[in-house]
């Protein structure tokens, strides 16, 4: 996964309410790290007001959060984004991430493992609090036969059920992209609808990147320069094309036998397209290079596509109210209450897909 969705994806939900989502298919030792993990996290917040009024803390750090504050401002005052306390705290958790995903698929199959929650509905993947964790959970469905990917997150969403901290985890970014951050999960908060990913990423990609260009002209700064984004695009077209060929694949008429000799062409090829677009393109920029490098499998094509797919259909609602904030959110609310079949329908006439 480029850098630029690994720490992005998919971020959104560890279980709320922990001692009241308990359900038959999740065992009680899965809840109970994922309920020890959320209040270690909440004991761990400090007020960022208070830090900045501390000398003796690190001065890079205050100078971050203090930055960070005025994002948390703008985000409210002129991307109308909800006021309340998250990012007004942080918390230092001691680790690189947050949490870690576990994502699964069969091994001939790009359909994911799923786990439902009452509030988060069904996603495809696990959080562990715990990197060791998480890679146990990924080695049992290895096990099982299963293809896996384990991959750390830098942040995640409450909806607004408990006081989202800024965490040390995000400060990995730079200055841009950690106030990018703040106002993608904030559009969480703002409009999330249970069983729709694409719908909730995109979604907050959308309020992610125009926010992020409203903020730098409210501060007098030029535009950033899009090479990177245009990378970043062409990149997870490469991954979905693939994708796209080993659904065909999968759902041949092959034999097993010949369907794992074609999955383990087309990552070759991967590969090999990956190198040609990256030395004709971007003139030799290896930025993609260590996730080409890693072992491959269905799971981690997974996250692809999730933040992208309705970018367009998300700016031309925006266009259509004239850049008028509330009246986006009331729009793209109205499209998150259709039925997931009507909805989709509609994103594609707002995208131009017919």
């Amino acid at each position: 996964m480029p850098i630029a969705l690994l720490d992005r994806c998919p971020r959104l939900l560890v279980p709320l309410l922990l001692g009241l989502l308990l359900n038959g298919c999740a065992s009680l030792d899965y809840y109970t790290q994922l309920g020890r993990g959320q209040l270690a996290l909440l004991a761990a917040r400090e007020p960022v007001d208070k830090l900045l009024a501390d000398p003796a803390r690190d001065p890079e750090l205050r100078r971050r959060l203090a930055l960070a504050q005025q994002a948390r401002d703008f985000a409210s005052r002129a991307l109308h984004l909800p006021d309340n306390r998250s990012y007004r705290l942080y918390a230092d958790l001691g680790r690189p991430y947050v949490v870690w995903n576990v994502f699964a698929t069969p091994e001939l199959s790009l359909a994911p493992l799923t786990h439902c929650f009452p509030i988060a509905g069904c996603v495809a993947y696990r959080g562990f609090y715990q990197q060791g964790r998480a890679r146990g959970a990924a080695a049992l469905l290895q096990g099982e036969g299963l293809d896996t990917y384990v991959a750390g997150i830098e942040a995640y969403s409450t909806l607004g059920w408990f006081d989202d901290p800024i965490l040390n985890t995000m400060l990995h970014w730079g200055d841009e992209r950690l106030a990018a951050l703040i106002f993608h999960e904030l559009a969480h908060q703002q409009l999330y609808v249970a069983d729709d990913t694409v719908f909730n990423e995109s979604f907050a990609s959308f309020v992610e990147h125009e926010g992020a260009r409203q903020w730098r002209a409210a501060r007098g700064l030029a535009p950033l320069d899009a090479g990177a984004e245009r990378q970043r695009r062409q990149f997870t077209e490469l991954i979905l094309a693939s994708r796209a060929r080993l659904q065909a694949l999968y759902e041949s008429p092959a034999s097993d036998a010949e369907k794992r000799q074609g999955k383990a062409a087309e990552f070759a090829r991967l590969r090999l397209d990956y190198a040609a677009l990256r030395d004709s393109q971007w003139q030799g920029d290896r930025r993609y290079d260590a996730w080409i490098a890693a072992p491959l499998n269905n799971a981690r094509l997974l996250p692809f596509g999730l933040y992208d797919q309705w970018l367009d259909a998300f700016a031309a609602l925006f266009a259509q109210v004239e850049g008028d904030w509330p009246a986006f959110y009331r729009r793209a609310a109205d499209l998150g209450a259709l039925p997931a079949a009507e909805r989709e329908r509609a994103l594609r006439a707002l995208a131009g897909q017919g």
